[in-house]
């Protein structure tokens, strides 16, 4: 009896182990089946920073898989993609990113990706830059509809090479503003260049061989032409008593080039200030230099203004140059002269590739994604269209945030560490002031953060800002020394800790950037 029912107890439980064995077989089984059919039904795509995950994700939604391929704490700029991240592309649906000025790796990711497959959402092929700058540029055209309001005062009948040209511009009414330039040319069929360092009513320069124009324009806050003053010829005569090739020829074969340039980078990026130093090889106590450029071996040599040491200190623009140092002797002969130096300009096709940060262009960019995925999925095209149109409406009404809070602001000027920002500072008609430029490997000069803090007096600006995750060292330096304060502006090219601590997607972080422009632009 006693075996019997230990038999049937036995049984019973081995029938419960069967039992449950394969219950737990079936629901495993279901489980992956399930698992399995959800990720068969959705894409797989590789975006490749920060705001082209967030844009791609608003638009997607719950239909496709998006993956981060820069992710935290990482640099857009300098990243270089693992041999993990080529077998993610190489397997994915849809890879986007913004463009090559800003990822310059992508094409060389692209030519070891062999997926024929592979839909590619160039999100900056839906923006038209043709009319947007930097945000900084000035203006060196004449604008005919600004009246000539400026009197120039100061100027001699004639200059000998090596006096002293000092002019002061007058302007004939009250206004409010006194944000000068000054402009040179040779004659009337060359273009104006900017004088470098005459930021005031007061021009200062040496007379060089040849004589010139020059002209000077008053900005308001905005940047917008409010006077300008009539052309002025500065005519060097040397009562033909002179033989320029004789004491000044700047190619003088018989003068040893026992000068070295020091300072020089494999390249800069415009906005970025060149920093080089005149070494001479033997010791003098001379210190007339005189720095020239031009832009390329065809064209004659320019003495550049303001730069009278031998230090040179230059805010690159587009183009790039040539650049020699020469030292005189008190007659104003030839001492020694450098071997001239090029430098290099290259923006990567000249373009600032921070196009996300502004909320028009961003919602180019959304739409070229929303392409992108109705091309790979065209089953999801509603879905994407339904998603696409209401990221669109909510980055409108944050344009429309940022037109209402700067409609009438009076200061308009901004200061950052990095030049990021010149695409949403020309959208609002601001005007950014940029520590360093497009490029964050260039370190400023101590005389370029020295210019900066002259600048913070002169616009009265009371914060300085820095971009998150990046080193405030900078902008803290410029800070102490003028008595102003620091503030975050997100540039989002790195997904940041902060940004994660916080949980700002694209939209909040834009919205913070109002709050910290607005102590700036009031």
């Amino acid at each position: 009896m006693f075996n019997a029912e230990k038999g049937e107890k036995e049984m019973k439980s081995k029938c419960f182990v069967a039992i449950l064995l394969i219950s737990m077989i079936s629901v495993f089984l279901f489980g992956c089946q399930n698992e399995e059919s959800t990720s068969d039904g959705k894409l797989s795509v590789i975006a490749s920073f920060y705001p082209m995950y967030e844009f791609t994700k608003q638009v997607a939604g719950d239909r496709a898989d998006v993956t981060l391929m820069v992710s935290d704490g990482q640099d857009a700029h300098h990243y270089e993609p693992s041999a993990k991240d080529v077998a993610r592309v190489k397997e994915a649906d849809v890879f986007v990113y913004s463009s090559e000025d800003m990822e310059h790796w992508v094409n060389s990711l692209l030519k070891t990706i062999e997926n024929d497959n592979l839909v590619i959402a160039r999100a900056a092929d839906g923006v038209d830059l043709a009319n947007h700058d930097d945000g900084h540029r000035h203006h060196h055209e004449t604008n005919h509809e600004v009246a000539e309001m400026i009197t120039i005062k100061g100027v001699e009948d004639h200059y000998h090479t090596g006096d002293r040209i000092q002019l002061i511009a007058e302007i004939e009414e009250d206004v409010d503003a006194d944000h000068w330039h000054w402009y040179t040319r040779k004659s009337s069929d060359e273009e104006w260049r900017t004088a470098p360092n005459q930021f005031g009513p007061e021009f200062h320069a040496e007379a060089m061989e040849e004589s010139f124009e020059v002209r000077a324009i008053l900005y308001d806050e905005a940047h917008h032409e409010v006077a300008q003053s009539e052309i002025i010829e500065i005519v060097i005569d040397n009562h033909d008593g002179y033989d320029p090739n004789h004491d000044h020829e700047h190619e003088s074969e018989e003068t040893a080039a026992t000068v070295d340039i020091i300072g020089l980078n494999d390249h800069y990026h415009t906005g970025d200030v060149v920093t080089l130093v005149a070494k001479l090889k033997e010791e003098t106590d001379l210190e007339n230099w005189h720095w020239f450029t031009r832009e390329n071996h065809d064209e004659e040599w320019e003495v550049v203004t303001g730069q009278e040491t031998d230090h040179f200190e230059y805010k690159t623009s587009e183009e790039s140059f040539e650049v020699k140092a020469v030292l005189y002797d008190y007659d104003h002969n030839i001492y020694a002269e450098s071997e001239p130096v090029s430098v290099l300009i290259d923006n990567h096709d000249n373009q600032d590739p921070h196009i996300w940060l502004d909320p028009v262009l961003a919602q180019e960019q959304v739409k070229v994604i929303r392409d992108a995925l109705i091309h790979a999925d065209p089953d999801g095209k509603d879905i994407y269209e339904k998603n696409a149109e209401s990221f669109i409406k909510e980055l409108d009404e944050l344009h429309q945030n940022y037109e209402s809070a700067f409609k009438d602001a009076k200061h308009r000027v901004f200061i950052v560490q990095h030049q990021a920002f010149g695409y949403l500072a020309k959208r609002y008609h601001l005007e950014q002031i940029a520590i360093g430029g497009l490029s964050t490997e260039v370190e400023p000069s101590p005389s370029r953060i020295a210019e900066i803090g002259n600048l913070v007096k002169e616009y009265n600006v009371p914060v300085i800002y820095y971009q998150q995750g990046a080193n405030s060292a900078i902008a803290q330096t410029v800070a102490n020394e003028t008595g102003t304060k620091t503030a975050i502006l997100y540039d989002l090219e790195v997904l940041s800790k902060e940004l994660q601590d916080k949980n700002l997607g694209y939209v909040d972080a834009m919205r913070e950037n109002l709050k910290s422009l607005q102590l700036s632009i009031q």
